[in-house]
């Protein structure tokens, strides 16, 4: 059995190769997401959605967020799934692995509303695509949480159905979604797969975007960070454990680069990988009282070669024109040439958004 024995630097050189996040960068738009397998949806933004952010710290100013609609809602070389925006050769991998792992408490509502969900097929065959607002709701039962309007039954009748692929996220109007059938909206050759292939698929999958990571460990909500048995075994110095690694990455040549990064990044997503590879705390603080934040309200990572070195505090003011830069929290002290470089990101950042540089940048 291989065990390969990796150095701090090593594991970070390796996840921030298999992020896209060295140099050179990447060109190509779909190829980033069939690299990363997501994009987080969240709207959140302070800065610029998470979405686009994560594509401009790969692709750069050449980034232009409708050409990720267009990609998405025209040429259908991506699809957007509930929260997330994915390459479409994972969807039946994701489909089969939902199915098989969604909560007894979801499966009963739905068994309990085959007329609802009969009523919402049937609409969506003779008129989709259609905003939920355009879909009324006939459940038999509500879902079961206190303070649910009539509308969130509908949200989570459609939502649960586009997770087990019985229908799909065909755009949107502004935040809203437009709902259709999914023969309308996903390529017409994807397999069907058992949830053994699909676990095993995602594990692979999952590994080549992180690189390397844990083979299991607690889950919380949203994508999962462990790989199963996917790659091979590795142990980092200094990091309790062993951990799965991507073969192909190992012994890499590395050149780094300077990026700054989304909040939801996957590189960093993983809170305690990124306090044992890298020794960089973080933690979003939008949902902090302003006077207990430490790095501010949506504080971007940021990346300097093989580390992580900072959080950049600042705010896209439209109405202003500007990039308001509250503040750079340096973690090490930053040399020249690092603050050069992070000033340098910072006015890209402004160029990409059409804004002007405003603070201590």
């Amino acid at each position: 059995m291989v065990v390969h024995r990796l150095t701090k630097t090593e594991a970070r050189r390796i996840a921030i190769h298999a992020q896209l996040l060295d140099a050179p960068r990447p060109t190509d738009l779909v190829a980033v997401v069939e690299r990363l397998t997501l994009l987080q949806i969240d709207p959140t933004a302070a800065v610029a959605p998470s979405a686009d952010l994560v594509l401009w710290s790969r692709l750069g100013s050449t980034y232009d967020p409708a050409a990720l609609v267009k990609a998405v809602e025209i040429d259908r070389s991506l699809v957007e799934t509930v929260a997330y925006i994915r390459y479409p050769g994972d969807l039946p991998a994701v489909i089969a692995e939902v199915s098989a792992q969604m909560h007894p408490v979801t499966r009963a509502w739905l068994e309990k509303n085959e007329p609802f969900r009969r009523d919402v097929l049937a609409l969506l065959t003779e008129k989709g695509p259609l905003l939920s607002r355009d879909i009324p709701d006939t459940s038999v039962e509500p879902w079961p949480s206190s303070g649910w309007t009539n509308n969130r039954n509908v949200t989570r009748m459609l939502e649960s159905l586009a997770r087990l692929g019985v229908i799909a996220i065909s755009g949107r109007k502004g935040r809203q979604r437009y709902w259709d059938l999914p023969e309308r909206v996903y390529p017409a050759d994807l397999p069907t797969l058992d949830v053994e292939a699909a676990v095993r698929l995602r594990d692979e999958r999952r590994l080549a975007a992180l690189g390397i990571a844990r083979s299991a460990g607690t889950q919380l909500p949203g994508e999962s960070a462990y790989v199963g048995n996917a790659g091979e075994e590795a142990v980092v110095e200094g990091t309790p454990g062993t951990w799965r690694v991507h073969p192909a990455y190992v012994g890499l040549p590395f050149e780094g680069r300077t990026a700054l990064l989304s909040p939801f990044d996957r590189l960093i997503h993983d809170r305690v990988r990124t306090e044992q590879l890298f020794g960089f705390e973080y933690l979003l603080e939008m949902y902090k009282p302003k006077e207990k934040r430490r790095w501010g309200y949506f504080a971007l990572p940021v990346l300097h070669g093989d580390q992580l070195v900072g959080k950049l505090d600042a705010t896209a003011d439209r109405k202003a024109g500007t990039l308001v830069v509250n503040a750079v929290h340096e973690d090490v002290r930053f040399t020249p040439a690092m603050g050069a470089a992070v000033r340098a990101e910072i006015e890209d950042l402004a160029t990409w958004l059409g804004l002007a540089v405003a603070g201590t940048a």
